[in-house]
C-alpha cells in the first residue's frame, strides 16, 4: 500500500466529519476568528472557547490540541499558518511546521484519522498552489515514516480547492 491510498480529498464541512481530529486554522490566540477557525468554535460550542483560553494562545507554525467538545471529532488540533508576505519571510517552512507539529501531536495521542483544511489560504492569503504542495509534501513524508495516522483526510471548501488537491495528490 502506497502512502497515497491513506490520502483523501473531501469537498465540504470539516466540521461534520467523524474522525479522530480536525485540524483548525487557528489565530495566534485560539479564541475563535473568521473562516474554518470560526465555524469550528461555532460547532463545538462554548467548551471549546473555554478550553482554549487556558492554553495561552500558540505561535505560528505551532499546534495544540484540545477535546472536540460538541463535534463528532474526539479531538481538535489548532495550528497557526502563515500569514503570506510574498514568501520571503520563511513562510513555506512556518506552514510545513503546521502540519509536522499536527502530525506529532496526532501521533503523541495515537490518533488514527485526522483532517486537514487548506491552511493559511484563506484570509492568511498564502497562495493556493503553494499551500497545496507543502500540504501534500508533509502529507506525504508522514505516511511514508508509518506514524499512527491511518486515514488522513484533506477537507476542501469549495470545487476549485478540491480540483486542486486532487491534481496535486495525482502529481505526487
Amino acid at each position: 500500500m502506497t502512502w497515497k491510498e491513506h490520502v483523501e480529498i473531501v469537498e465540504g464541512d470539516i466540521t461534520a466529519l467523524d474522525v479522530d481530529a480536525i485540524v483548525n486554522a487557528a489565530n495566534e490566540t485560539l479564541l475563535g476568528g473568521g473562516g474554518v477557525d470560526g465555524a469550528i468554535h461555532r460547532a463545538a460550542g462554548p467548551g471549546l472557547l473555554a478550553q482554549c483560553r487556558a492554553l495561552d494562545g500558540c505561535l505560528t507554525g505551532q499546534a495544540k490540541i484540545t477535546d472536540g467538545h460538541d463535534l463528532k471529532a474526539r479531538y481538535v488540533i489548532h495550528t497557526v499558518g502563515p500569514i503570506w508576505r510574498g514568501g520571503s519571510h520563511g513562510e513555506a517552512a512556518l506552514l510545513a511546521s503546521c502540519y509536522q507539529t499536527s502530525l506529532a501531536l496526532a501521533d503523541a495521542h495515537r490518533l488514527r484519522s485526522i483532517a486537514f483544511p487548506a491552511i493559511s489560504t484563506g484570509v492568511y492569503g498564502y497562495p493556493w498552489e503553494g499551500a497545496t504542495r507543502v500540504a501534500m509534501t508533509e502529507a506525504g513524508a508522514y505516511l511514508k515514516a508509518e506514524g499512527s495516522i491511518e486515514r488522513l483526510i484533506f477537507c476542501c471548501f469549495g470545487r476549485p480547492m478540491f480540483d486542486l488537491y486532487q491534481r496535486t495528490l495525482a502529481a505526487a
